[in-house]
């Protein structure tokens, strides 16, 4: 019967267990198959409670993004307004502004709450 992970030791049995079952060929609507459905929810519940993943800072992200894209720095200067400032933002010398993280956010599809998080200049 499947519970709740709560220790390490449990959430390593339960990964053993998954990939034992992800090693199977199962057929939807068997009991082996909801075990690895329910076993991949108490996974991921265990992990962003004890595994928690920290959003990038706005720089990285938008270089993220950008490296995803295919696109190089130039590509931001249509968003951002002009070569220097993109430069400025980009080399940490100038915050964003509210219209650039809406501009980011709406053209290259960045996430606003990796935008709007405090970042060292």
């Amino acid at each position: 019967m499947l519970k709740p992970i709560r220790t390490k030791k449990e959430y390593e049995a339960s990964l053993d267990r998954l990939y034992t079952l992800i090693q199977k060929d199962l057929r939807v609507n068997t009991s082996e198959y909801d075990e690895l459905e329910l076993l991949s929810i108490l996974i991921e519940s265990y992990e962003k409670k004890n595994y928690p993943v920290e959003l990038p800072d706005p720089i990285e992200a938008i270089k993220f993004r950008l490296e995803q894209l295919n696109l190089g720095t130039a590509a931001l200067v249509s968003i951002i307004g002009s070569k220097s400032r993109t430069s400025e933002i980009l080399n940490r010398k100038r915050k964003l502004s509210l219209s650039m993280i809406r501009a980011l956010h709406d053209k290259l599809n960045i996430p606003a709450s990796s935008l709007i998080s405090d970042y060292s200049g």
